[in-house]
């Protein structure tokens, strides 16, 4: 479901605002969602106007299911173009091909649409950008901190802040003016960019990885004709010698033949890192996105991981800034998201290292398991509905891992997203998704019901938690049929026919499932112990007295 915040709603007084500092995809997702919740904010970005370079491009479904709640979905899918497969070679031959389509499809969507869409979203909730504004000093204190700005005229001004959320990119000045290290690598390549017209027999709907001898080519097509290619180039070259005619002739090379680069639009070197800040939270001082973690390009994890961090931060955050949840929740933020992100930057590195093998040995051994893992399936057990970030388990250790593997069903696992199954929404007379038909704007008491009936004990427990926690708790009841009431189940829609019918698979007995506001799992309870529910949303919120 799809919802959103009054912007002209009243906001609580006397509580000072969030301060964001950068305006990319992360701030301006950052923005959006708390201004959605009711949150007052300051948003700041010392560039003078949003830049126009491609940058970022590739965006998965669980990213794609947080764009759609803030920005226009429909504004979405026209700028985007979906990306069918994965192809991979090796000195020219084909080895694998990872299948995309389906529930786990990525599309194109470069960052300056992401941002256009997300910028006009925290317009439309009543926020803006204050541009040409630079964070020069911090100074945190018991309750609040002092941020000290300075604007375009080159004044400087200080102001008091609840918190401050780091959203400004690798180069983060927020953690540098909390004295945090950054440690990792920098692998030894430059690598260089182009986005140029590709002329050739080359799928435009699909990503292409030519690993050979010589390095890594990776071409991808972008929406409205042009493609990005990519590639690894010894350490040292210099920015002017990056040329559309060096990168033709790499294409040369290391690719198919028959293609040709023409009308370039962007071309770069950069050098590829992978780091993790030490921690992402000090005191009301919080780093999200690329301010907390880099990594390889591979997988194209990190707008995805940037958007989904402040996602993560900013429901919690929301709940402490208006009083309605205890300080120690912004722990898990930390927490949660530095697993997350280890496990990006070590798919990233596994990969990008797998593309730059030189040894023969080695090179045969990784083709050979591509394209056994290609022939057989396997990766669509785990990789992809992990690239896709859906996989997702919040929680340690092995058990955790091991139940990540029966995640591409039906069931509700603690840490986990909430099951995509399609439900019938009597709410909004129509089928979809039970992970859409969640609330993001607050947590949802789901009960799964192993027939049509609601016990009348559960719901009196119910009715005690939302007597306990007034406006925090939407409470759903799944029943048996696959058909999603707002309170006690009535009969089934005949509209809905017989659609569905399964989505009440594997609930047994029942239960009582507490969803997050990000749609992950918090818990699940047995039918019977519903009587716990308060008890168990006042721990999940760290609730403070009252």
């Amino acid at each position: 479901m799809t919802s959103s915040a009054d912007p002209t709603a009243p906001r609580p007084t006397g509580r000072r605002p969030v301060l964001i500092v950068g305006a990319g995809p992360v701030g301006l997702t950052s923005a959006a969602e708390l201004l959605r919740r009711g949150v007052d904010i300051h948003l700041v970005d010392r560039a003078p106007a949003p830049s126009p370079l491609t940058k970022a491009l590739l965006v998965w479904p669980r990213t794609l299911e947080v764009l759609r709640r803030l920005a226009d979905p429909a504004g979405t899918a026209a700028r985007s173009l979906p990306v069918d497969a994965f192809h991979y070679y090796s000195e020219g031959r084909p080895i694998a091909t990872l299948d995309l389509t389906g529930r786990a499809q990525p599309v194109i969507l470069p960052q300056p649409e992401i941002e256009d869409l997300l910028g006009a979203a925290v317009t439309r909730l009543g926020g803006e950008v204050e541009r040409g504004t630079a964070l020069t000093g911090l100074e945190q204190h018991p309750d609040h901190v002092v941020a000290v700005l300075r604007g375009a005229d080159g004044a400087e001004r200080r102001a008091e802040y609840a918190y401050v959320l780091g959203c400004d990119g690798a180069g983060s000045t927020v953690r540098e003016l909390l004295g945090l290290s950054f440690e990792g690598l920098t692998y030894p390549n430059t690598f260089m960019l182009v986005d140029a017209y590709v002329d050739g027999p080359l799928k435009h709907d699909a990503a292409h990885y030519f690993c050979s001898s010589r390095g890594v080519l990776v071409i991808i097509g972008l929406p409205g004709g042009r493609s990005r290619v990519f590639t690894s180039l010894p350490p040292g070259l210099a920015p002017e010698d990056a040329t559309l005619e060096l990168m033709q002739q790499v294409v040369d090379e290391r690719g198919p033949g028959g293609l040709t680069l023409r009308d370039s639009a962007w071309t770069s070197t950069f050098a590829v890192h992978a780091r993790h800040a030490e921690r992402y939270r000090e005191g009301r001082v919080f780093l999200v996105g690329d301010a907390a973690h880099i990594h390889s390009p591979a997988g194209g994890q990190g707008l995805n991981t940037g958007v989904t961090d402040a996602q993560n931060l900013a429901w919690k955050l929301a709940l402490v800034w208006r009083g309605e949840a205890g300080a120690p929740l912004l722990d898990s933020y930390h927490t949660e998201r530095t697993q997350v992100a280890r496990a990006v930057v070590r798919q990233a590195d596994l990969q990008t290292r797998a593309w730059l093998l030189r040894k023969p040995a080695q090179v045969t051994a990784r083709d050979r398991a591509a394209a056994a893992a290609s022939r057989f399936g396997l990766f669509d057990l785990d990789y992809i509905p992990w690239l896709a970030g859906l996989r997702t388990v919040y929680g340690e250790g092995r058990e955790t891992r091991l139940r990540s593997w029966k995640l591409w069903g039906h069931r509700f696992v603690p840490g986990a997203l909430t099951p995509d199954r399609q439900v019938w929404d009597r709410r909004l007379g129509r089928r979809l998704s039970l992970r859409e038909a969640v609330s993001d704007l607050q947590h949802t008491l789901l009960v799964e019901l192993p027939g049509t009936a609601l016990p009348p004990r559960v719901a009196r427990a119910l009715e005690q938690a939302e007597k306990r926690h007034p406006g925090l708790l939407d409470v759903r009841v799944l029943d048996a049929t696959g058909t999603l009431h707002d309170g006690a189940p009535a009969e089934p829609d005949p509209a809905r026919g017989s659609s569905g019918r399964t989505a009440g698979r594997g609930s047994g007995r029942g239960s009582v499932v507490l969803v997050r506001p990000d749609q992950h799992v918090h818990a699940r309870l047995p039918l019977h112990e519903a009587h716990r529910v308060t008890a168990l949303l006042d721990e999940a919120l760290h609730h403070p007295a009252r």
